[in-house]
């Protein structure tokens, strides 16, 4: 395929093969960020397949350039439409409150699918790939994968479920995630507890070959899985579950600074460039999801945060400076964590009137 012949090709290409049913995300230029057409197409076959008994798993990953450029391979996927998303915060939000919306509907669907769901997190995960992908029975990683919840950075907040697997990782490992946005590597994700399986990137075409067959895909993975190398954020472990203890962002800073270690300085460097606004929405996040009934209570909360800050300044200056101008220096409003405040944290997460709130398909 050509980089001319892209845009008359599907953005999803959806198809069965065997007993499996495969979405393969075909955005490459965009590493495969999720549109609002690749939202319905994904929840169309989903749900057209729930009910067909010739379709015993679904296979989630991206399609790959036939003509091999690996620039066109880079990812599984890099999250949402960020160019809608800015553009609805510019105008009256609607558009962006919509795909959040539907983005949502097929996270829980994923999540609460009757078949299995195998996620090949092969390569830049990140955003909406996380949301994708973490609602799988089975996620693979790779030594390519890089998974992470960027969001602060421009202003958002670690959507998509993130408030329910971010704050059930050990050791507030979540929340670090959250705050810093730091990639994790395949075998970092295996040692997380964010993918199930291991496997070099060249044995995929064999794994998704066999579930095709019929091979029951989780035999077949702990059969095919390689292990891990090291993850390399393990030696930091003890000193995130301690930096990273309060709920309060401010707490978090002054742990930091007040520790002298590389490790310390470096991450509270990096907390310094994000939207001090989205760090407390994080925070506060993380902190209810851990005591909701479940994963659609977790959703509906999320979608009160995301209309709410896509209209914050934060989030149309965060895309200006680390996607248009490049400039990597966003003035955030407020600009520092002591000026946001418990009541603006509150009106974020204040519950929608009942015929705005979210619901599952």
């Amino acid at each position: 395929m050509s980089l001319d012949d892209a845009s008359a090709t599907p953005e999803v290409l959806v198809r069965v093969e065997g007993g499996a049913g495969l979405l393969s995300l075909n955005r490459p230029r965009a590493i495969h960020a999720l549109t609002l057409d690749m939202v319905r197409a994904m929840t169309g076959a989903l749900l057209d397949w729930r009910r067909d008994e010739s379709v015993r798993v679904v296979l989630i990953d991206h399609a790959v350039d036939a003509g091999g450029d690996p620039k066109l391979s880079r990812g599984f996927c890099s999250g949402g439409d960020i160019s809608l998303l800015r553009q609805s915060a510019l105008e009256d939000g609607v558009a962006g409150r919509r795909f959040f919306f539907e983005e949502y509907q097929l996270n829980h669907l994923l999540f609460t699918y009757p078949k299995p769901v195998v996620a090949f997190m092969d390569g830049i995960t990140m955003g909406g790939g996380v949301g994708i992908s973490q609602p799988a029975r089975l996620r693979v990683a790779t030594q390519n994968t890089r998974l992470a919840m960027p969001e602060s950075g421009i202003g958002l907040f670690p959507d998509v479920g993130g408030g329910w697997y971010l704050s059930r990782l050990a050791g507030r490992l979540g929340q670090y995630l959250a705050l810093t946005g730091a990639r994790l590597d395949g075998a970092e994700c295996i040692w997380a507890g964010l993918a199930s399986h291991y496997l070099p990137a060249a044995a995929l075409p064999q794994a998704k070959a066999r579930m095709i067959a019929g091979d029951a895909p989780d035999v077949m993975l702990d059969e095919m899985a390689a292990p891990a190398p090291e993850a390399k954020i393990a030696a930091h472990a003890d000193a995130i579950a301690r930096l990273f203890a309060s709920d309060r962002l401010e707490d978090i800073l002054a742990a930091l600074e007040a520790d002298d270690s590389d490790f310390a300085q470096t991450t509270l460097a990096t907390i310094r460039t994000k939207s001090p606004t989205t760090c407390k929405v994080s925070l506060r996040q993380l902190a209810t999801s851990r005591t909701l009934p479940d994963f659609a209570a977790n959703m509906a909360m999320e979608y009160h945060i995301g209309g709410r800050v896509l209209m914050l300044p934060d989030f149309a200056e965060g895309v200006r400076a680390v996607i248009i101008d490049k400039d990597n220096a966003p003035q955030w409003s407020p600009a520092t964590a002591e000026a946001v405040t418990d009541t603006m944290i509150d009106d974020i997460f204040a519950p929608l009137p009942a015929l705005e709130e979210w619901k599952p398909l």
